[in-house]
């Protein structure tokens, strides 16, 4: 059906069989058997002839639409296809902000990469508004940011809500209290994350609104080197909850400290692309591909 309908389009945007024929390199008889076979298959006719001026039907406007749309899709597939022919594989690039990086990008990567083994993603890192130029200027095709993004050039999609927690040994001091609260990090020996991230700064913003001083021993860009610090300085952390796994608590053995006021201290990640007019098909597809995996179940 997919010949009849691209031709039953020319047809239409011809306005003329006998040009349509010409057009398509078909004799008009040819042409003539092409369409009654289409309205033949659909049951119905596409055509009034009005002397030898033809007007769509309203069956054959909806039919013209879908035409469109459908010679438009196969257009898309076969560019894709060529794509996929000139590489061998499927290639994309993300940016990641340095907290995501540590956080979201490995199981989405991980994800991804399970569901289409053939896919190559190559992943540029840097702060927020770094990964916010890089996906303006094109040369991220989507980032991952730990950010609602308010950008006239880009579209926001929020993925999941994230909130910072306590981390410590499980001999810590702190343990002998029976309600630890926001108070008690005052003057407590941390390990904390470098300067300069959505992270870092959320952490500074809550130590501000409640005057609170900690003993900062350390500050490294590394979150798995905290925790592996954490006993031997025998210190405490703040980390993003979704970097946490029970596994890595374990091996490390560590606890997270529920503090009411922790989890006021939320922020949004969330994944940013050019406006849509602008990607490929293929770009697309992985947009949605990555949204999914954070639908909630």
């Amino acid at each position: 059906m997919l010949e009849e309908l691209n031709m039953f389009t020319v047809v239409v945007e011809q306005s003329s069989m006998n040009k349509a024929s010409a057009a398509l390199n078909l004799s008009q008889p040819a042409l003539s058997r092409k369409i009654a076979k289409l309205e033949q298959e659909l049951g119905t006719l596409l055509f009034r002839r009005i002397g030898k001026r033809l007007e769509l039907t309203r069956i054959g406007q909806l039919t013209y639409d879908y035409a469109v749309e459908a010679r438009q899709q196969h257009l898309r597939f076969l560019k894709l296809l060529a794509e996929y022919k000139d590489t061998g594989r499927s290639t994309f690039t993300i940016g990641a902000s340095l907290t995501t990086l540590q956080t979201s990008l490995p199981d989405l990567i991980q994800a991804l990469t399970a569901h289409s083994p053939e896919l190559d993603i190559k992943a540029i890192t840097g702060k927020t508004h770094e990964i916010v130029t890089l996906v303006r200027d094109r040369k991220a095709d989507l980032g991952i940011v730990a950010s609602r993004i308010e950008d006239s050039h880009l579209n926001c999609v929020p993925l999941f809500d994230d909130h910072l927690v306590l981390v410590l040994p499980r001999n810590h001091f702190i343990m002998e209290k029976t309600a630890p609260v926001i108070t008690n990090l005052n003057g407590m020996p941390m390990i904390l994350f470098s300067k300069g991230t959505w992270y870092r700064i959320l952490t500074d913003e809550l130590f501000e609104r409640y005057r609170l001083l900690p003993d900062v021993r350390m500050e490294i860009d590394s979150f798995e080197a905290i925790l592996r610090l954490l006993h031997t300085c025998r210190a405490a952390t703040l980390l993003p909850k979704s970097y946490l796994r029970p596994q890595m608590l374990t091996d490390n053995d560590l606890l997270v400290v529920p503090i009411r006021e922790l989890e006021q201290s939320k922020r949004t990640t969330s994944l940013i692309y050019d406006h849509s007019d602008s990607l490929s098909p293929a770009v697309k597809h992985w947009i949605e591909e990555i949204a999914s995996q954070y639908k909630p179940v």
